[in-house]
């Protein structure tokens, strides 16, 4: 695997990540040699500057991730990454603490001039009258925004004696109250806080969010602080208002364009301006790499990431239970794929047992993805699997039972052609997976990769040894044998484990020996 960092990373989660990769370092890449080489690379990462843009994604024939070290993903086309089936993630907690820290720094410089009040002593100017303050204590500061940022500057803002309201229509109340934040409607916010502070992404819908409109209706004396995403406050407007001093100042520490060193908010000194420093620590920039690359591998070693933008979250607890069964699922889908024959219609995945009570998006990945591997040009995961399906006009049924009667948990997928219905199914057994049915047969074996050979046969004295002759003379070893049998010499399956796969002729020789009537070579 090869991943391309595009962006500054820290060394902890480079090193990371060359422990499991062949990781290359081109950090500035122009947009034009980035579609050039991505081509080349399984992964992406990249913090802010670097934009994935359409282009660079559909260039990406081998992606299977793009990681983003830091919150935001408004620089990662995620929509194009979604229809091309690449993950995309993010390292939300990264810079929580830095960035909430980051924001009462700049609250707090504000309230009491500290950036002016040191430019004038160190000129040699000695001014007390002029940089009068005011306390944050007993003022109103409005949270727009109740994310992980938000909500850890609620609570270091509840520690200062602040009174706080907040606006996110996407939190309970409960959650609210907890953080003892009055909910409040966006205009009742703007005209209600001494302070405002945004913690949003930019969208089309707050693009703009506080403009003419909004700064029209504050308190008078109010203060903004926005360390999220530019472009959510007009900044022409934002300029106005303080020149007409409806708004006593504002600390913006991110642009719409960026870098940059030109801005109508440099030309007034009661706006602060730092360059978008609120995921600048040094423990930032190392938990947000880590976190990021820890979700790489995860990418690279079949299992779900714990932040994807693009994909269900799946909690810890919930992946801790479905962790073996996705590669049984995935197995169940590859082996249903090569036993079925005819053209493909629909396909009914079921959960029985414990495994029912959980949240079944990355099973369903799993199964798809084992069963379109090499029809499909997409890459089938959780983060497209029913984007690809729809595509396709397969018609796709889950269905789920509490109990289960031989096993604890079993995940089963029945695969219906033109020809017939193809079952399969599986579990997981001490850690390990277990396929243990197809069709009618049950049966229980450990697939640990190579071929096997799936022989449908009528059960009769001799067929066994005739088989194994075929084998014996081709020089083609069998690790283990199993049979399945509906009755005494009724129909029966036979399933070799073979260390090389049977050649062609000698899979005709078993197809002709009689009672034989499939003799079918897989690999998984």
């Amino acid at each position: 695997m090869k991943v391309l960092v595009a962006d500054p990373i820290s060394e902890e989660g480079l090193a990371l990540l060359r422990d499991h990769a062949q990781v290359d370092v081109k950090v500035g890449i122009k947009p034009a040699d980035l579609v050039a080489a991505i081509g080349d690379y399984e992964a992406l990462l990249v913090r802010s500057q670097t934009q994935v843009t359409a282009d660079v994604i559909r260039a990406g024939k081998k992606l299977q991730v793009i990681g983003r070290a830091g919150v935001g993903v408004d620089n990662i086309d995620v929509e194009e990454a979604t229809r091309q089936g690449i993950i995309v993630v993010n390292a939300p907690h990264g810079n929580t603490i830095s960035a909430a820290e980051h924001t009462i720094a700049l609250m707090l410089a504000l309230a009491r001039h500290i950036p002016r009040a040191n430019t004038v002593l160190k000129s040699g100017v000695w001014k007390r009258t002029e940089f009068t303050g005011t306390e944050v204590r007993g003022k109103t500061l409005g949270v727009v925004g109740l994310g992980n940022v938000g909500s850890a500057v609620a609570r270091r803002a509840r520690a200062l004696e602040m009174r706080l309201v907040g606006f996110d229509p996407f939190v309970s109340m409960d959650y609210a109250h907890n953080l003892q934040i009055e909910m409040v409607t966006f205009e009742q916010l703007v005209k209600d806080s001494d302070f405002i502070t945004l913690h949003i992404p930019l969208t089309n819908a707050t693009k703009g969010l506080i403009g003419p409109k909004e700064l029209a209706m504050v308190k008078p004396g109010v203060r903004i602080i926005n360390t999220a995403r530019g472009g959510l406050i007009d900044e022409e407007a934002l300029v106005k208002a303080v020149r007409e001093k409806r708004v006593a100042g504002a600390a913006i520490d991110v642009f719409p364009v960026e870098p940059t060193t030109k801005s109508v908010l440099f030309e007034e000194d009661n706006i602060i301006v730092t360059p978008h420093l609120g995921a600048s620590t040094a423990e930032a920039q190392v938990t947000a790499a880590k976190d990021v690359a820890e979700q790489i591998v995860d990418v690279f070693e079949g299992c779900p990431p714990r932040y994807a933008v693009n994909a269900p979250l799946i909690l810890p607890e919930t992946l801790s239970v479905l962790a073996p069964f996705i590669r049984v699922a995935s197995l169940v889908g590859k082996l249903a794929r090569q036993l079925a024959e005819g053209q493909m219609n629909a396909i009914q995945i079921s959960y029985d047992g414990e495994i029912s009570a959980y949240d079944s998006h990355a099973l369903k990945a799993a199964v798809l993805g084992g069963l379109l591997e090499g029809i499909s040009e997409e890459r089938v995961n959780l983060v497209n699997a029913d984007i690809v399906a729809a595509q396709r006009g397969l018609s796709i049924v889950e269905q789920k039972r509490t109990t289960c009667e031989n096993y604890v948990s079993l995940v089963t997928a029945e695969v219906a052609t033109n020809r017939g219905t193809t079952i399969v199914a599986g579990t997981v057994m001490r850690g390990e997976p277990h396929i243990v049915r197809v069709d009618s047969y049950w049966f229980d074996i450990v697939p640990t990769g190579g071929y096997y050979l799936f022989s449908d046969h009528r059960d009769r004295p001799g067929l066994i040894g005739a088989v194994g002759k075929i084998t014996g003379d081709a020089d083609i070893n069998i690790s283990y044998m199993h049979l399945s049998r509906l009755k005494p010499r009724g129909q029966a399956l036979m399933i070799l484990a073979l260390d090389e796969a049977l050649p062609e002729a000698q899979r005709q020789q078993i197809l002709a020996l009689p009672g034989v009537s499939t003799a079918k070579l897989v690999r998984l």
